[in-house]
């Protein structure tokens, strides 16, 4: 089992949350997150007054699944994330050892 994070921009969540139903990944995690790489924020105008801002805001979508969904889900985020611009994100894969559904006790597979 996979745990993949995805940091996309905004206006891309809709976008990736649509694509990633579409090939049968129902079960997501979503964080409004803040941050920066090689984007470096960026300037904006209040009440006349030029500030930075230095973390960009950013959403994180967290998804579990099976070895054989990893390469869906990588490409599915890939895909529809993507707008060949500085800032559209990273993708972080992490294995996990176990799943447990509270409600049930099932675990592995069967919990996702």
């Amino acid at each position: 089992m996979k745990k993949i994070e995805a940091i996309v921009r905004h206006f891309k969540l809709e976008d990736v949350k649509n694509a990633l139903s579409e090939q049968g990944i129902d079960g997501m995690t979503i964080t409004e997150v803040r941050g920066f790489g090689r984007q470096k924020g960026h300037t904006e105008m209040y009440r006349g007054t030029e500030y930075t801002v230095d973390f960009v805001p950013k959403v994180k979508i967290e998804v579990i699944c099976s070895d054989a969904n990893l390469q869906t889900v990588l490409d599915t985020v890939m895909r529809t994330a993507q707008t060949g611009q500085i800032g559209d994100g990273k993708i972080f894969v992490s294995s996990l050892d176990e799943i447990i559904r509270i409600r049930t006790g099932e675990k592995g597979d069967e919990a996702l």
